[in-house]
């Protein structure tokens, strides 16, 4: 008698990640095949003036808060947030636009609580490749350089976080633009655990910062 064989179970495609120059690039990472999507945006010029403007001056930043949204499209309230540059040109210009990607977040994943975490960095806030523990991380850096990431396949997972993790020879280190806006899916998106984007913060030359702004999803 001739053994029955169970059919081989289909082997899932690697995670991939899309870019554009429009907005509607964003809704790409719902999709359960998707890690990363990046709307490659231009900055407005007062809001680049203005992240410029706070760096150089070169005052610690790092402030956060959670944001209540009585509903997914309501109004974000942001007081308090760059408060004490108040006397730089723009700094309105950036509330505006700060407001507007945490309604577009918010919207996008019918987000009621919001946490938003602003910085100024001289240093690799995570230098070594890593996924995140959480669902879906928007990440835009307002001035300086960007996140980077990699590809499915250039570095093993199982050496995540470790202190000689690195890519395989030849791997192709991505880079985030200054300006553009990433969603990045973690470990903790239903579906996409062992799936969960690989990225690090680079590392700025002597003398440079970044201004980063991440939102996470809480509820």
């Amino acid at each position: 008698m001739l053994a029955l064989q169970m059919p081989a179970l289909a082997r899932r495609a690697a995670p991939r990640q899309v870019m554009g120059e429009q907005i509607q690039v964003l809704t790409e990472v719902l999709r359960d095949d998707v890690n990363l999507a990046v709307w490659q945006r231009q900055l407005p010029v007062q809001v680049a003036d203005f992240a410029s403007q706070v760096l150089i001056q070169g005052e610690p930043l790092a402030e956060s808060m959670v944001l209540e949204l009585s509903s997914a499209d309501a109004e974000p309230d942001l007081g308090g947030l760059v408060a004490s540059y108040s006397d730089v040109p723009g700094q309105g210009a950036f509330l505006a636009d700060v407001a507007w990607l945490v309604r577009a977040y918010a919207c996008l994943l019918d987000a009621t609580r919001i946490g938003l975490r602003l910085r100024a960095m001289e240093k690799a806030m995570c230098p070594r490749f890593h996924v995140d523990h959480v669902p879906l991380r928007l990440i835009t850096c307002f001035a300086g350089a960007g996140s980077q990431w990699l590809p499915e396949g250039a570095m093993a997972r199982a050496q995540l976080g470790g202190a000689a993790a690195e890519p395989e020879p030849g791997a192709s280190i991505e880079t985030i633009g200054t300006g553009h806006v990433a969603l990045v899916k973690g470990e903790k998106w239903v579906g996409n655990e062992g799936r969960g984007l690989i990225h690090r913060s680079p590392q700025p030359a002597a003398g440079e910062r970044r201004l980063l702004l991440t939102l996470d999803w809480m509820a």
